[in-house]
This record gives structure tokens, sequence and C-alpha cells, in this order.
């Protein structure tokens, strides 16, 4: 058993591996094809949220080890034009990109006693060939009362699966001190929280922190935010309220309810904005959703509309299968999503997918088809498109890898996947 798991990490080694921060393969359009693509994330509006917090309650195990080793290799073809083609006129621009990655990630999970549990992962890239940390963080299981998890990991609060407004623990600050420059705020998460079982629900508490603690520098306190969340789940609904506080940033309060009715699942967020390191304004956001599964959920719909009341606010979006991480705005006013997915018969899988986004007078919308003819293979076919206002976010912000503006495109994409685990208990 020692020599096969000496072996892994030889492996693991000596094979290129993906989820670094660098540009990622469908950076293409970046702002659609992830969450479309994703569907299980993007039709499930089930957060893993309290998976992850149940597993640290019910993960009470023998001593040891256990490695996930994950195997990647994507291909991507992006043709494009500047303009639409029913307005081409002779004087349009085309452009494409080309798009290559291979790698693979390893992650270990150590068990050292019954209250005490390590994670960590590492990867590599292809192109660009660097090592990078992933997650790494412990759990620690106090007398079955408190369970504590600290490090570097993401966490979620919120429903939305399509705007992220209520999870206050994605936002970051445009300008924090002129001592320290924007990027080092606005990475991946450091965080320490307590989740605390309390009857129907629970409590939780955390400081988190985006500085870029890994660049060698220590937080100064003003970089770490405080916040808590209390969850009470009814048989007839769930809710959860929660606070978030940091320096140099607006404190904000939220309130999602969710439930079932008619055999829809119906969601609703509020987020009060207090911003008192300004001018001392209120801001109140608002959405209501809902989702639902036809035909024996061969075809599933998700509705959204989101009223944002505040101006120039950003959010932290951790790295994907389609995009690498980066920070990305909420537009003002009233946002709109609909999600269709209707899974064909056939031993290639297919699923016909659409994505309408509506936002700062403009519509983002991309329609395609996935299929897994073989084993560990996913191919993709779509063509995402803006509509609307030249001078929209949508419009202005339809660039590919290359940075070239391409309000029209075609993406032609395949992927090879897998993974494998091995464990030693005792």
């Amino acid at each position: 058993m020692k020599k096969y798991l000496i072996t892994l990490i030889i492996i693991f080694l000596s094979i290129p591996v993906i989820h670094a921060q660098e540009i990622n393969l469908l950076d293409i359009d970046k702002n659609n094809l992830d969450t479309v693509f994703e569907e299980e994330k993007q039709f499930n509006i089930e957060k893993q949220e309290n998976e992850q917090e149940n597993s640290i309650i019910k993960n009470v195990r023998k001593r040891g080890i256990e490695f996930n080793a994950s195997y990647f290799f994507r291909g991507a073809v992006n043709p494009g034009w500047d303009m639409y083609p029913w307005d081409f006129d002779g004087d349009e621009q085309f452009s494409w990109a080309l798009g290559i990655e291979m790698g693979s990630s390893l992650s270990i999970t150590a068990q050292i006693s019954e209250s005490f549990r390590v994670i960590s992962a590492f990867t590599y890239q292809i192109p660009g060939f660097n090592l990078a940390l992933g997650d790494f963080f412990f759990d620690y299981n106090l007398l079955d009362k408190v369970f504590l998890r600290a490090g570097k990991f993401e966490q979620s609060w919120g429903i939305s699966p399509n705007f992220s407004f209520t999870n206050l623990l994605s936002r970051v600050a445009i300008t924090i001190d002129p001592l320290f420059p924007h990027e080092n705020a606005s990475g991946p998460s450091y965080i320490a929280k307590f989740d605390i079982p309390i009857g129907i629900g629970g409590l939780q508490l955390l400081s988190l922190t985006r500085f870029n603690v890994a660049g060698g520098e220590s937080p100064p306190k003003e970089y770490f935010g405080y916040g808590g969340k209390i969850n009470l789940a009814f048989n007839w609904a769930d809710f959860n309220f929660g606070l978030y506080y940091q320096d140099f940033m607006a404190t904000r309060s939220f309130l999602s309810i969710k439930t079932v009715f008619l055999n829809f699942d119906i969601y609703n967020e509020w987020l009060l904005t207090y911003n008192n390191h300004t001018d001392n304004s209120i801001n109140l956001s608002f959405n209501i959703g809902l989702s639902k599964a036809f035909f024996n959920k061969r075809f599933e719909i998700n509705a959204e509309y989101y009223y944002n009341g505040e101006e120039t606010t950003f959010y932290y979006r951790p790295q994907s299968e389609f995009r690498s991480q980066d920070t990305s705005p909420f537009l003002r006013g009233d946002n709109i999503a609909l999600n269709l997915l209707y899974r064909l018969d056939g031993k290639i899988n297919p699923r016909l997918f659409t994505r309408i986004l509506y936002g700062d007078e403009s519509y983002s919308l991309v329609t395609g088809v996935r299929v897994s003819p073989l084993s560990n293979m996913e191919i993709y076919f779509a063509i995402p498109m803006v509509l609307g206002n030249k001078d929209s976010h949508y419009y202005k912000n339809s660039f590919n890898i290359l940075d070239q503006h391409r309000p029209f495109s075609f993406v032609f994409y395949i992927s090879f996947s897998g993974s494998v685990k091995a464990n030693y208990y005792y």
C-alpha cells in the first residue's frame, strides 16, 4: 500500500496540471459559457454549502489518508465577428482563437484523528507550467457542539444560481488603501469559520480576508471582514439571515427564503446595504426566482428577476473549468435570467441548452448542444451573442481570450477528463 501511495505522488509530480490562475481556455466568453455548460450548478438551486458543513459533522473516521487525482485535456476553437451577421456591410472584422490545455490535480485528505482532518489540493497547468495551491484547510470537531474550519477555501452564502448578490463573502472593494493595490485584496479567500448546530437550524460565524497572503505579506486588520449567518429550516420553508462587515466596504445584511409551491422551487432574497464607508446612504436589492423540472426531469427551466439598488459593486468569481478567477460587476437596476435545458434520448446523451441574461439595456444569449459520445468525453457546440444597446455592459465586454471584441461567435469545445481515488485507513 505504501508503494502504491508513493507511486501516485510521483505520477502527480510528473504530469502538468491545470487549475492555475492564468488565462483559461474558455475565457472566450467568460460571462456566460461557464455557467451554461455546468448544468448541474445552473439548475440546482440547493447550494453545496450545507453538504460541506454536514460533512464536517458526519466525517468521523479512524486515522488514515486519501488521495484523489484528476486529469483533463481540453481543446477549443472559437471563430467570430465584431458585428452581427445580419449587419454585415463588407467592413466587418473576423477573428478566431484556438485554446489547448492539459493537466491534472491532486487532493489529499488526512484524517489525523476522529476530530481533526486536513485537506489540501495542488495543481499544475499547461500552458504556463505553473504549480498552484488549491484548497488548503483543516476541520476540527469540538465535542460535537462546534465545528471549526480554517484555511484557504471558498465559502458561499445565498441561493440564486444567476446573480449571487446575497453571497456577501464574495464582495470585493474597488479601492481600499493607496498603500496596497486592489489586486492584493481581490483574490482567493482565507477563512476561519465556526458552525454551531442549533435546533432546526444553526449559526455560522466567520472571519475572512482576500489579501494576497500567498504573496508573502501579512494582511492589515482593515483587510479582515467579519460576518455571521443564521439558518432556520422549517418543513414548509428554509430561512437564512446574514450580516457582513469590513472596513472600506459597505455593511450588508441579507434575508433569503426558499420553499416549494405547486412543485415549483421558489426562492426570494433581500439585501440591505448601508454605505457607511461613503455617504451613509441605504440601498435595497431583491430577487425572486423559480425552478421546475418537467417530463421526468428531461426539460428543466430556471427564471429569475433581480433588482440591484447598488452602484459600482464587484464580486470575486473563483476559477472554474471554463474561466480563470476574476472580479465581475453587478449591473444596476433591472436584471433578468432565463435558463432552459432539454435532455434528449440517445447513447451520446445529447443536451440542448439556452441561457438569456438581460441587464443594462442589452441581452446576452448563449444557445448550444452538449453530447457525451464516449465515457470521459464531452463535446460542446455553442453560439454566444449579444443583442441590444451597443453602449451596454454586455456588448462592451464581449471579448475573447485575445481581447478581440466580438458580439457574435461560435464555440467548439472537446474535453477528456477523469479521476481516480486511493485511500488507506487504520
